[in-house]
């Protein structure tokens, strides 16, 4: 039996940077400060400084209720620009993709490493689950890029009254969403180019010897008995280590 273990070492490296770019792409997802707006008025946006991400904008304040303010950003809403819808859409399903990438890159670990008999279809396998890790990739690039070019552009959001948010803000940096993005986006493409590139020894089986023995180990008892059996072995014979010598 061919065991080709050996053969996914870089690719279990994959799933864990697949699984660890997951985890990255959720924490994109749901952290607020893609866009951090520094602000003139500081009577309402006591801090001076805004977050502005894909789902909310949130300031600090002493004035309104509460210490941290959060005004939730829907697609639905027509005051938000364009990379933000689409940042909402890709994002979303790049969490699906990925997670449907680390399911079927696991499938496919299982496959190399255990599976002895059925590995049918495992290079198409491999194939998919690279596939899926190298579209998740993409679709976190896009929107990432798309909002880092509006911040590094100082793109204008129209906010409406209760959001306390000037449309044009004094100052706008990359927030450390985007960097913790970009990282995973990266990791992505790696697994799924790894997996992508897997080569799969395969060996023709039909070649061996009709009466060769499969699964069993050189050296087992197994071997050792089907040996002894085939050589005739000791059948019948009596063993003179119980052979007792006679006294004259």
């Amino acid at each position: 039996m061919l065991f080709i273990s050996h053969t996914a070492h870089w690719q279990f490296l994959g799933l864990i940077f697949g699984f660890l770019a997951w985890i990255l792409v959720m924490t994109t997802t749901g952290l607020n400060d893609w866009r951090l707006w520094t602000v003139e008025d500081e009577s309402v946006v006591t801090s001076g400084q805004a977050w502005v991400g894909i789902w909310r904008a949130c300031f600090f304040t002493h004035s309104l209720q509460g210490f941290e303010t959060c005004q939730t950003i829907s697609i639905s809403d027509s005051f938000i620009p364009t990379e933000i819808v689409v940042a909402q859409i890709l994002m979303v399903l790049a969490m699906i993709s990925g997670l449907a990438g680390n399911v079927i890159a696991g499938l496919a670990m299982r496959k190399a490493y255990f599976s002895l008999e059925k590995r049918t279809n495992i290079k198409l396998v491999f194939l998919l689950a690279g596939t899926l890790y190298l579209l998740t990739g993409g679709m976190c690039l896009v929107p990432l890029i798309w909002n880092m070019t509006s911040v590094l552009n100082n793109s204008t959001i129209n906010f409406p009254p209760e959001f306390h948010l000037p449309a044009a803000p004094v100052e706008q940096r990359v927030g450390a969403a985007i960097g913790v993005g970009i990282l995973a986006s990266i990791m992505m493409l790696t697994s799924g180019l790894l997996f992508l590139c897997y080569r799969y020894a395969c060996q023709n089986l039909s070649s061996e010897a009709p009466g060769a023995n499969r699964g069993t180990v050189p050296g087992s008892w197994t071997e050792m008995t089907q040996t002894q059996v085939q050589n005739g072995g000791n059948q019948g014979r009596d063993n003179p280590a119980f052979h007792i010598e006679e006294v004259s």
